[in-house]
């Protein structure tokens, strides 16, 4: 029996940079998954994590990418990139112009923006989020921002771990509004 390139039954390692950015492009392009709720990462395995959001986490979103616009550059609202852990989509990033000639729209991203943010839900646990930020970073991101809903909060992290502040001056103080 023929067999189509080298598939084979049982994955033995976990996919490669190349194998994950075409199954996530896969996936992107087919439409039985173009009114999945929610966000679709992959993990290193292939395997799909599905995120839906609530109403008030898009309006974060929303407010956190008008507030990022503002440092020139491009703005996200759930953009992929390929991580050591796989295809993570942050819920915002913020990319400089330098980035975007080098990279433009490529999908997922083979580098991660400069700042990724993640609004945390109530199904997120601290391992998981302390996992995207090391993901992140490991990507290339220069800051990871974690926005806290409940409580009205963000945390900023660099290479160097927690920043009492992001770099990048934004104000921040009626986010939660």
């Amino acid at each position: 029996m023929g067999r189509m390139g080298e598939m084979h039954e049982l994955l033995d390692a976990p996919l490669s940079s190349e194998e994950l950015g075409m199954r996530y492009r896969a996936i992107c392009d087919d439409p039985s998954y173009a009114n999945v709720p929610g966000k679709i990462e992959l993990d290193v395995w292939g395997r799909m994590v599905m995120s839906p959001a609530s109403s008030y986490h898009t309006a974060l979103q929303a407010d956190l990418a008008t507030k990022l616009k503002t440092l020139g550059g491009r703005t996200f609202v759930d953009v992929s990139m390929l991580t050591p852990t796989g295809v993570l989509v942050a819920d915002v990033a913020w990319a400089s112009a330098a980035f975007m000639r080098a990279h433009g729209f490529e999908t997922p991203y083979t580098r991660a923006p400069q700042i990724c943010v993640e609004v945390v839900s109530p199904s997120n646990s601290r391992k998981q989020m302390r996992e995207k930020i090391e993901a992140y970073l490991g990507a290339g991101a220069e800051e990871v921002w974690l926005v806290y809903p409940s409580s009205k909060r963000c945390e900023f992290y660099a290479n160097q771990g927690p920043l009492p502040r992001s770099a990048y001056s934004l104000d921040l103080c009626d986010l939660f509004d």
